[in-house]
């Protein structure tokens, strides 16, 4: 399905969250998604319809409730390139990258004693590796930011990733700058020192082709609740060879394949590593959103949003004393900004009362935001349900704050 404006506006008809406020401008989608009908009504009609605990009970109910489960885990593994069996549902992105930290050392090489990140991390990908390197004396190494394009400095890359690299982990998208890193190169570098790459994906496989084959890491994380899916559901890719080195993070029943009162033999992958009863519902929410991304494209959303991130960046430098944030070459739809002597949360609470919704503060990056020698911005994040109507609304509102404070 091809995206223009009118589509757009079609398809925010499945978005239950605009008819109950329609004047909502949403522009916050880096932080969460809305949720279309068909993924509300699917969680709806499993606890009410169908709700059974998965792979334990052999009756009609359980069975079909594990059918649910085990369909959506091969739904999101298609998506992304996997096998099924690569793939662990976890809490979010968080808790993904948190299993790798505590996993991972026990299959490290002893002789290698670093660990490489970026300087426009989130904290979700900096304070796990930086407790890790605590735990194991172990040091952390960031690639520098280029101050002059919001991009990462791929000659200083290759001076921090060495035979001494253990761990090189990197946010694929920079949830506050939108800048879209050139990761399949930094983890082939990566891969030719021999270090284990870990790839922060929660703001790039909800907004365009991601390929774990293609792309050669060994680990990936997302979330469910940024790609139109539930919170609470989350995803963590390993590579299967990896996968199998690793012991699991959580212990409890499904662990366990056999177990006497001093021994252990783990479950087969993945069910070693999804101790206990899981988030069957958001599971269930996350593949009928993948389903739903599906059957739009999503090449068409990626399209639509560079149309939409051009369109905004050209409206936005109309506003008087702007500073943005971003990228021109390599930009998502994630565009960060401040006005001038204007604190970013008055222009949130500002453009709040106008009915338009974005992002203020740090957003997480407090190591990228003293890098750039700032405080934080304001935060402006697209999704394939905005429009051109969308961003003017903004830019209007944007210059009665402007002048307001003149």
């Amino acid at each position: 399905m091809e995206i223009n404006n009118k589509t757009a506006k079609l398809l925010r008809k499945d978005f239950p969250i605009f008819k109950h406020n329609s004047n909502l401008i949403y522009l916050d989608n880096a932080a969460t998604s809305q949720k279309p009908q068909q993924v509300i009504d699917i969680i709806k009609d499993f606890y009410e319809k169908g709700y059974a605990n998965i792979q334990r009970g052999v009756y009609k109910l359980g069975e079909k409730a594990t059918e649910l489960y085990l369909n959506s885990k091969e739904s999101v593994a298609k998506f992304i390139g996997a096998d099924a069996k690569e793939i662990i549902f976890t809490k979010n992105a968080t808790e993904s990258l948190n299993f790798l930290s505590y996993t991972l050392p026990s299959i490290l090489k002893k002789n290698r004693k670093e660990i490489v990140l970026t300087e426009m991390e989130h904290l979700s990908n900096l304070i796990p590796w930086q407790q890790l390197a605590k735990r194991n004396k172990m040091k952390l190494k960031f690639i520098k930011l280029k101050k002059d394009s919001y991009e990462l400095d791929l000659e200083d890359m290759k001076k921090k990733i060495t035979k001494n690299t253990a761990i090189v982990s990197l946010i694929h998208v920079s949830n506050s700058l939108g800048t879209i890193n050139p990761v399949k190169e930094i983890i082939k570098y990566a891969k030719l020192k021999g270090a284990i790459t870990v790839l922060d994906a929660a703001q790039s496989v909800p907004h365009m082709k991601v390929n774990v084959k293609d792309l050669g890491c060994d680990f990936l994380a997302f979330s469910g609740h940024k790609i139109i899916g539930p919170t609470g559901i989350g995803v963590l890719y390993g590579r299967m060879a990896l996968l199998e080195k690793l012991s699991p993070f959580m212990f409890g029943g499904g662990a366990a394949k056999s177990a006497n009162f001093n021994q252990i033999c783990w479950a087969d992958i993945p069910a070693r590593f999804e101790a206990g009863t899981q988030n069957i519902a958001g599971a269930i929410g996350l593949g009928k959103a993948i389903k739903y991304i599906q059957k739009i494209g999503i090449e068409n959303i990626e399209k639509w949003e560079k149309k939409l991130t051009a369109y905004a960046l050209s409206k936005l430098k109309e506003i008087p004393k702007i500073k943005i944030y971003n990228s021109t070459k390599n930009s998502s739809g994630i565009i960060s900004f401040n006005l001038e002597k204007i604190h970013p949360h008055d222009v949130a609470s500002l453009l709040d009362s106008e009915g338009v919704v974005i992002r203020t503060g740090r957003h997480c990056n407090m190591l990228l935001m003293k890098q750039i020698g700032i405080g934080g911005t304001c935060r402006m994040s697209l999704y394939f349900y905005n429009t051109f109507e969308d961003i003017d609304a903004l830019i209007l509102a944007l210059k009665k704050i402007v002048k307001k404070f003149e």
